[in-house]
């Protein structure tokens, strides 16, 4: 099933804006439980880094948009990916309204995850069919979420809630999918504390792609560091 659907980009991907429905993202945001995200200014370094999480096992990347222009380095790395790495699955994160948010879809964006939860920015992506995940810290956030569509919700920031907030959110609503951003480690205690706890993915930042892969342009330590989460998480999801 994943096969099928990472392998699913044909000529029609190229006059659609988002190349995956919100029910075809969640698929691979579970059935991998990762999602690396990571914001760069440098269109080629961003490229590389890209490509190692790709050839490292990563199907999606979340794109960080925190600094000017970020939209042409996102419209670069969209065009890179549908041309050189089929089946990988390009959004945007940091977004914070839905003016921003239809921007992105536009040049491409298959998923949209916000630091807060904000109506204006479900309704636009509803519209298009666009998965978006929402920042969420209360059960209220994230029952108002699944109400207006969310697959997905991000649990944000995750180093303060902890899994012991998954935990008490999955006992009345046991039909939640969680994904934490923020205090997620490669390291196999953290990661399984997580998913022991029930959540659905994770999203993994600086802990995965660090400032001194960056500033090293280490991306054969990446793409290992990559391989070797994802194996982690298949490991300690049995």
């Amino acid at each position: 099933m994943l096969r099928a659907l990472l392998d699913n980009v044909t000529t029609q991907s190229f006059i659609k804006m988002a190349q995956y429905t919100r029910i075809e993202v969640a698929q691979v945001m579970k059935e991998t439980g990762m999602v690396p995200l990571f914001f760069h200014s440098d269109i080629e370094l961003s490229k590389k880094v890209l490509k190692a999480c790709y050839d490292g096992g990563a199907r999606l990347l979340e794109f960080t948009a925190r600094g000017d222009f970020a939209h042409e380095v996102f419209a670069a790395l969209t065009k890179y990916a549908i041309a050189e790495l089929p089946g990988m699955i390009m959004g945007v994160g940091s977004v914070t309204d839905a003016a921003a948010a239809s921007l992105y879809m536009q040049l491409g964006a298959n998923f949209i995850v916000t630091p807060v939860l904000r109506e204006d920015i479900a309704i636009v992506c509803n519209r298009r069919k666009v998965a978006w995940s929402p920042g969420c810290g209360t059960l209220t956030e994230i029952a108002r979420a699944e109400e207006l569509g969310c697959e997905i919700v991000k649990l944000f920031p995750g180093d303060i809630y902890g899994p012991n907030f998954v935990k008490g959110v999955k006992g009345p609503q046991p039909w939640t999918s969680i994904m934490p951003t923020g205090g997620v480690s490669p390291e196999r205690d953290n990661l399984k504390g997580w998913f022991d706890a029930g959540v659905t993915c994770v999203g993994m930042g600086s802990k995965l792609i660090s400032k001194q892969i960056l500033a090293d342009e280490n991306y054969a330590q990446l793409e290992k560091d990559v391989r070797t989460a994802l194996q982690t998480i298949k490991e300690v999801r049995k």
